[in-house]
Formats: structure tokens, C-alpha cells, sequence
């Protein structure tokens, strides 16, 4: 009968054993968990060395030049470090969702020569429109990652080659033609930035939203479809990082010495995901730190001026490539150090419908491997002897009744 097969259909993990369902709920690799939580020490202890990191730097920075963290130079450094940041943003969350956005370079300087050639006509009329034709660029790199199932690094490369060409028809650098200053809220927008940075890593470290955002990440064959859910986040995280990537190619535009360059902005990819591995972000998907990117993007935009300080010379590409390798090199930490402990002793989760159970729950059937269910094997008989049967002391004896 039905119920009797109930037990069959019930997926099951190859290496345990353990229901699926079971799984989806104790861990975050459902099919291929590992028992227990992710460990976060490893973030906080990179963050730790990012700290030291940035504190040597900025006394450095102190010791060569005072006047370079004053006045207007400050400004002009926390309004980099914005720019830089939400292009960190933008990478990092479309790394935290497993599908890489490499046009967001391209975004911001696409962005940066519109901005250049319509600031006139003030800020919204400007900035919003590239937002939104940003937005739905996002949108069109969605449906093709999710809708086609294919790598977020290959579906944006092509996004980023459309986007290059755009680029490619100004001939010239062009003149920025806002009056906009975004110096004078300097200190409101990098706080801004810190707020949305530290604010995201906090939620990415609760366990169900962090499952949740890097639910994209492939746990089998990559080309196996994660589901609608996965789908959806992956396609609102596209959609994000390409607006991130917009807003921060208005600030360096406005931020910069009245030019924008019509480069192809691969290099501002580089920079932007090698700051956002630095930061701790897993170039697999789905882990991160909380405040790895605020303290990643204070370091590199403290190093550019320190390094513009003592005359040295590097391009995007050099400073983009080191923090990508060293990035890298951090990738391969967290995912060593930050998955569950061995051996993690934690309790299973009820399986149920999460926010809208009741907590009433079927009771788990049995297994029915060993159906039908084999009998006791009884034990051998013992051998009688029948010269010890009681028959012969409890029965009456001929010879006593021949006598009565």
C-alpha cells in the first residue's frame, strides 16, 4: 500500500543517511551539509589584521603628510573611499549571491560619462535616468544568469562588452559639466556607506539570511538549477551591484579634476572584486565578514593617497591585481577556517514550514529497507532426559498400589 512505501521517496544525504529535509534545516549545504554553524572567528580575526593594517598606514600617512588628512584633502579622500566602497558593494554582493558581476567597472564609467555630459541639467535630471537605465541593464544580466542557469562571470562579461562599446563612441575625454560638490557632504556620505557596509554584514552573518543570499551557490554539479528562491535573490543581487556600481560612477566623476576618461573600466572590476575579496568575501558565494569591507576600502584609499604622497606610481590594474591576489589568498582562509567544526554536536531543527508552523509535525515513518520485517529466530530446544521427566516422581507407582 501507499503508506507502507512512504519511506522510499524520501531523499536521503549518500554519505549519512540523513533525510534531506533534515539537512535543509541543521545545515547550509543541504545534499552535502556539514553538521553545526559557521564559524566567524575567522572573519573578525582577518578584520583584526585589516585594522592593525589600516591604523599603520594612516600613522604613515600622518608622518609623511598632515595636511593630506585635512581640510579638503580629507574630503576628497572619504569621498574616494564612498566611491571605491560602493563598488566594493557592488562586487561583494553579487560574490555573496555566487554570481560575479564583472561589468561593474564598465557601469561606473558608462555612468561617469553621462553624468559628465548632462550634469547641467541638475541631479535628478541626470543621475536618474542612468540609475534606471542601470537598473534594467541589471535586470536583462538577471534573466540571462537565472533564466539560462549559466555563470554570473561569463553572462556579465558579455554585459561588459556591450557596455565597453558604448563607451568606445567618445572619442575624447569629457568635461564634467555639473557644479555638483560632493565634497561638502563628505562626511555624511561616507557615513552612509559605513552604515550600509557594516548594516549588511551584519544581517549576511545570520545564519538563515546568509544561507538565504548564498543559496545560488552551487553544492553538486554547478549546473544543476538552486530553485526559484535562489533564482530570485540571485537576480535582485545582479540588479543591486549594477545600481551600486551606477551611484558609484556619478561620486567619481564629480569627485575627480573635471574629466572623465572613456576607458573601458575593466580595471575598476579588478580593483572593486579584489577589495571585496580582501574584505573577506568567499569568491565561492555566500560568506563573509561584517566589517571587511569598510576597513578594505579604507585601506586601499589610504594607500592610493600615501602612495601619491611618496611619488609612487601605480595603475588601477597593479593596485586591483595585488588586493585580488592577496583576496584570493583570504578566499581559500575563510573557506578552510569558517566552515562547521568537525564532529559539531548540534541538535537537528524540527522540520517544518518555518514562520508559519504550527509545530505540529507528522511523526517520521520508519525505514522499510529490511521490509517485511523478519521474525525472532527461536531458540534450540534442549534436549529432555527422560529419566529426569517428573512424570516419574509425580505419577503413582504400580508397586504402591498393588500393596494397598
Amino acid at each position: 500500500m501507499g503508506y507502507e512505501e512512504a519511506g522510499r521517496d524520501r531523499a536521503t544525504e549518500p554519505s549519512s543517511g540523513v533525510p534531506v529535509a533534515v539537512l535543509e534545516n541543521v545545515f547550509d549545504d543541504p545534499t552535502h551539509g556539514e553538521p553545526g554553524r559557521d564559524r566567524v572567528g575567522v572573519h573578525l580575526g582577518w578584520e583584526l589584521v585589516l585594522l592593525a593594517g589600516l591604523a599603520v598606514l594612516g600613522w604613515l600617512l600622518w608622518q609623511e603628510n598632515p595636511a593630506a588628512l585635512r581640510a579638503d584633502n580629507l574630503r576628497t579622500l572619504l569621498v574616494d573611499a564612498v566611491g571605491l566602497g560602493l563598488l566594493a558593494l557592488a562586487a561583494g554582493l553579487s560574490l555573496r549571491t555566487a554570481a560575479p558581476n564583472l561589468a561593474v567597472g564598465p557601469v561606473a564609467v558608462a555612468t561617469a560619462l553621462h553624468y559628465a555630459e548632462q550634469g547641467d541639467r541638475g541631479l535628478p535630471a541626470s543621475v536618474g535616468p542612468a540609475v534606471a537605465v542601470a537598473a534594467l541593464g541589471g535586470l536583462a544580466l538577471a534573466l540571462a544568469v537565472v533564466g539560462l542557469h549559466v555563470p554570473g562571470w561569463a553572462a556579465s562579461l558579455a554585459g561588459a562588452a556591450g557596455v565597453v562599446v558604448f563607451i568606445e563612441r567618445r572619442s575624447g575625454p569629457v568635461l564634467v559639466q555639473s557644479d555638483y560638490d560632493p565634497g561638502r557632504n563628505a562626511g555624511y556620505l561616507f557615513a552612509g556607506f559605513a552604515a550600509l557596509a557594516v548594516l549588511g554584514g551584519l544581517f549576511g552573518a545570520i545564519r538563515a539570511i546568509r544561507r538565504l543570499v548564498g543559496r545560488y551557490r552551487p553544492i553538486a554539479d554547478p549546473a544543476q538549477r538552486r530553485g526559484a528562491v535562489a533564482a530570485v535573490v540571485t537576480a535582485l543581487g545582479l540588479v543591486g551591484s549594477t545600481v551600486l556600481a551606477a551611484l558609484a560612477g556619478v561620486l567619481l566623476a564629480a569627485n575627480g579634476p573635471g574629466v572623465v576618461e572613456p576607458t573601458s573600466g575593466l580595471d575598476l572590476t579588478v580593483l572593486a572584486i579584489g577589495v571585496a575579496l580582501l574584505a573577506g568575501t568567499s569568491a565561492y558565494g555566500r560568506r563573509g565578514g561584517v566589517f571587511g569591507t569598510l576597513l578594505a576600502v579604507s585601506l586601499v584609499a589610504a594607500f592610493q593617497v600615501y602612495a601619491s604622497e611618496r611619488g609612487w606610481t601605480f595603475s588601477t590594474w597593479v593596485v586591483g591585481g595585488v588586493a585580488l591576489g592577496v583576496g584570493l589568498l583570504v578566499t581559500r582562509l575563510v573557506e578552510t577556517f569558517g566552515r562547521p567544526r568537525a564532529g559539531s554536536t548540534d541538535k537537528p531543527e524540527p522540520v517544518g514550514d518555518g514562520t508559519i508552523s504550527t509545530g505540529w509535525t507528522m511523526p517520521q515513518s520508519q525505514s522499510v529497507d529490511n521490509w517485511p520485517p523478519t521474525l525472532p529466530t527461536p531458540a534450540a530446544p534442549q534436549p529432555v532426559d527422560p529419566w529426569r521427566d517428573p512424570r516419574w516422581e509425580d505419577s503413582p507407582r504400580r508397586w504402591d498400589t498393588d500393596e494397598r
